[in-house]
């Protein structure tokens, strides 16, 4: 308002003041509400890329019509209770009750099928008669009659149901079903449009639920949304008694396309079916059972069930029995003989003479070995050995090790038409459409590949030291005669050697030539350490230690980089207690190695990983390089490669969350970011590691203060699309609040890209046998209907099947266009220093997950927990102390120590 007003107008003037206070009377004082922070939703997409070759391509997503849009999913809430009124908490028990209770009571239902999740929640397509329905249903708790007896002895197999009638007998349940509220139909529809919500996520989930029951029903081993069958032709050996067993993972997914049920292969991990024994001597590396450890076998054993002949009745192992079968008495009511009161004599006889002598089963190898024990502690029922076999589909939930592991990943690949053959014989037998509550929903699946355009980005040029310019082939190149761009000297440097029948000399000699030929000056070691014989038998730490202490004793120098030989490749138990003892303690840049053979090729890698972590540069992008650097080029260098980000300071974070293996949810999570260095390279990288509860896949600490040092703490990788809402309102606001407190004035504009690995859609070359080529980007059709993402398969597929990494583009405040976005991540799988190859996901994403993997082996050996937990945090009241990592020395700490 102007004076005039200020000053009151008219003939009135000024007006009069407030009238004085009394003196028992305060003023109130106006609460000040602060301005409510907008939450921050993912983008929405601008457009679509156009830049490329064209290629036309199949994908394992399968188009759905919806024929009922009108309707509604009614959802109730089940539950589930015995007649004292206990809750029903055991697993698999749900669905025997609720597959009962259809059966029985139909009519009671109005003759409507349902969809059950195994839980508290069950779907129908229309109401129920009522808002609330009890129904009291009865189960035999047999768990399964697979078939006849072998032999036939139809009098024995009803003697074992009376025998199991007695240990368990039937139950009655409670079944309460309450409306809990209606999904109209349309929210599909909705969903396709982009106009996402809650009810069309549970719209989609109610689909997820249907296909789930319908393969429960078929006799499927359930792993959230994959199914497994019992098929020999599924399983795979991967040692000691676990076998990798092959399925399917189905999902209805909204696209651009319209609705589509993405079908991919699967694999879970299950023990060994068949006998008991036989399982037990393969899960112990055991040719002969007198050798086996009974108390390991009595662990592995509890909680799985094995099918008892000749009855083929199912039982839950509860135990074994302290003595072998010949010795473990038990009390047996013999009826033919009657005591002085006409009741059944009670004998005590050992279970080897009641099976042999009075069930008349031949035992071969029981009498010495223990019995399963399927009864109750104090009631226990003793079954030999070799009656029992342990029934197929049983998950193994227990950590793999290395070896499993890695026999899995390679046991489990599939070429992409051998996938392509699987996937359409897979939804065959399905049979989805003879699925009622499918069919009482108009829904209909395709079972056709979807059809999508893709496109080729061409690669990036990369520069070498000599100066000369070349476009990678089929996403790799090599350094032969070729030299890194900016090599460091190696100086003050030392061999340690775990590995006696390593040739140290020839080693260094080597190291030397081929450090030459790249540009790379190698001085000869100040000394080269080899661990004496009887220090082999101390612990991993004593042996990193005594290894130190020698080193110190022999001689002055202060190493600045270490070159460790290692005994053997995979996950040798020294490289933990290395690199912390490196790292940590003594501020050392290390390099570990295990080589069978010094090739040249071998020797170009190792000095590739050598050189970035000394700080040098191996070889860069031509679009990169500084004006001055003599160009020999022999591609083309577009303008717009890297946009933005080397004519405007930028800064590049990566981020990766780290967990333990499955089965290990005690192990603390590793959360590691990097950041770019030195504007405008896009090329060095620091990081900044730290341990989280398990599990968690959301960074907790990105800004925090410790001891006046600050957590900054964006590619992100690892995160599900439902948390893609945390990412932007609770870790870039933290990345924000560090930005602050370094300058109250400094406002930078944010690009927040997440990727996703962890998906099931793949791509497909239509009759052809290879993958897709390097650089095939997909932004259309199979994408979010109204999100901004793309997905990318910008490395050589080479074993198996490519999968293509999933960019979800959330936050962009610069104003990218879809070509310049796609041409940035695809310009960054081409920059991590430590290989000759694009990768499959932006090198610092790569980065992060190197870091938080290297500094995850600290924990591994951390030989202190008592004292490393007083210094964690813990996410919430009553829960574990999670350790906090060792600071790194501030000598290392700026280095790519990760490459």
């Amino acid at each position: 308002m102007d004076s005039s007003e200020k000053e009151g107008s008219g003939a009135t003037g000024s007006l009069p003041p407030p009238p004085p206070l009394p003196p028992n009377v305060a003023p109130i004082k106006a609460e000040y509400e602060p301005a409510k922070k907008v939450l921050r939703v993912p983008m929405a997409r601008k457009g679509l890329g156009s830049k490329g070759q064209k290629i036309s391509i199949l994908t394992n997503h399968f188009k759905v019509n919806v024929g009922t849009v009108d309707g509604h999913f009614f959802h109730y809430s089940v539950s589930l209770s015995y007649e004292d009124g206990r809750p029903v908490v055991g697993k698999g028990v749900g669905r025997k009750v609720m597959d009962k209770l259809h059966e029985t009571y139909s009519s009671g239902l109005a003759g409507k099928d349902f969809a059950y999740d195994g839980e508290k929640s069950l779907f129908t397509v229309g109401p129920l008669p009522s808002t609330k329905l009890e129904f009291p249903v009865v189960l035999e708790d047999v768990t399964s009659d697979r078939s006849a007896s072998p032999d036939g002895n139809e009098s024995q197999k009803e003697r074992e149901r009376k025998i199991l009638g007695r240990m368990h007998p039937p139950k009655t349940f409670n079944v309460e079903i309450s409306f809990a509220a209606k999904i109209p139909m349309q929210a599909i529809q909705n969903a396709l449009r982009g106009q996402e919500s809650g009810n069309s996520q549970e719209a989609l989930r109610v689909l997820d639920i249907i296909l789930r029951q319908h393969a429960a029903k078929r006799g499927c081993l359930l792993v959230r949304q994959s199914f497994f069958q019992d098929d020999e032709n599924n399983y795979t050996n991967i040692g000691r008694g676990v076998l990798g067993c092959r399925g399917f993972h189905s999902s209805f997914r909204a696209t651009q396309g319209g609705l589509s049920l993405n079908i991919d292969v699967s694999t879970t991990v299950i023990f060994q079916p068949g006998p008991v024994l036989d399982f037990l001597l393969e899960n112990q590396n055991m040719r002969d059972p007198q050798y086996l450890d009974w108390s390991k076998a009595k662990r592995v054993l509890k909680n799985l069930r094995v099918e008892v002949r000749p009855s083929n009745l199912e039982y839950k192992i509860t135990g074994l029995s302290d003595l072998c079968c010949k010795d473990q008495m038990f009390s047996w009511k013999q009826k033919s003989t009657k005591n002085e009161n006409g009741e059944a004599e009670t004998v005590e006889i050992t279970v080897y003479e009641y099976f042999v002598t009075h069930r008349k089963i031949q035992l071969a190898y029981s009498a010495d070995l223990p019995c399963i024990n399927v009864g109750k502690p104090k009631r226990p029922t003793y079954i030999p050995l070799e009656l029992c076999t342990l029934v197929s589909l049983q998950r193994y939930t227990k950590a793999l090790s290395t070896f499993q592991r890695a026999s899995l990943v390679e046991k489990s690949r599939q070429k992409p038409q051998e996938r392509m053959r699987l996937l359409s014989i897979a939804l065959h037998n399905s049979n989805y459409g003879a699925e009622p509550v499918l069919r009482s929903c108009g829904v209909s699946i395709s079972s056709n590949f979807t059809r999508v355009e893709g496109r080729i980005l061409p690669p990036p040029g990369i520069i070498t030291g000599d100066g000369k310019a070349f476009a990678p082939k089929n996403g790799r190149w090599n350094f032969n005669n070729k030299r890194f761009v900016e090599p460091t000297r190696i100086e003050s440097w030392g061999v340690v050697n775990f590995w006696p029948r390593c040739d140290v000399s020839r080693l260094v000699l080597d190291l030397m030539r081929c450090g030459e030929m790249k540009g790379m000056h190698v001085d000869r070691p100040f000394g080269v350490y080899t661990e004496k014989n009887e220090n082999g038998r101390l612990s991993p730490v004593g042996r990193v230690d005594k290894m130190f202490d020698e080193m110190k004793s022999e001689s002055n120098v202060s190493p600045r980089f270490l070159l460790c030989v290692l005994p053997n490749r995979k996950n040798s138990d020294l490289y933990g207690p290395w690199k912390r003892k490196n790292l940590a303690d003594s501020g050392i840049v290390t390099q570990c190695m295990a080589p069978t053979k010094f090739t040249d090729q071998y020797l170009t890698n190792l000095l590739l990983k050598i050189n970035a972590k000394l700080g040098g540069l191996n070889s860069m992008l031509t679009i990169q390089q500084p004006r001055p650097f003599p160009v020999v080029s022999r591609v083309p260098t577009p303008s717009s490669m890297i946009p933005v980000v080397s004519r405007v300071p930028t800064m590049i974070l990566g981020m990766d969350v780290s967990h333990g293996s499955p089965g290990q949810s005690d192990v603390p999570s590793i959360a590691a970011v990097v950041n770019s260095r030195q504007w405008p390279s896009i090329y060095r990288y620091r990081a900044s590691v730290r341990t989280q509860s398990p599990r968690v896949e959301m960074i907790d600490s990105l800004f925090k203060r410790v001891s006046d040092r600050v957590d900054g703490g964006v590619m992100r990788d690892g995160v599900s699309e439902s948390q893609f809402n945390q990412v932007l309102n609770i870790e870039l606001e933290q990345i924000v609040e560090a930005c602050k407190n370094l300058d109250e004035n400094w406002n930078p504009r944010f690009v927040v890209i997440v990727a996703q690995k962890n998906h099931r859609t793949r791509f497909f070359q239509q009759g052809s046998p290879d993958n897709v080529l390097p650089g095939t980007v997909i932004d259309n059709t199979v994408c979010h209907p109204q999100n901004n993402d793309f997905y990318l398969c910008a490395h050589a597929g080479m074993i198996g099947t490519t999968r293509p990494t999933h960019y979800h583009v959330l936050l962009d405040e610069i104003g990218f266009s879809a070509d310049e976005l796609q041409e940035l991540v695809h310009s960054l799988s081409y920059t991590n220093q430590r290989s000759t190859t694009a990768i499959s996901v932006v090198a610092p994403i790569w980065y992060a997950h190197l870091a938080a993997s290297q500094l995850g082996t600290f924990l591994k050996f951390d030989e202190a927990p008592e004292t490393s937990s007083s210094h964690g945090g813990v996410t919430a009241p009553g829960a574990i102390p999670v350790p906090q990592l060792p600071w790194l020395n501030k000598n290392v700490s700026d280095s790519m120590f990760f490459c």
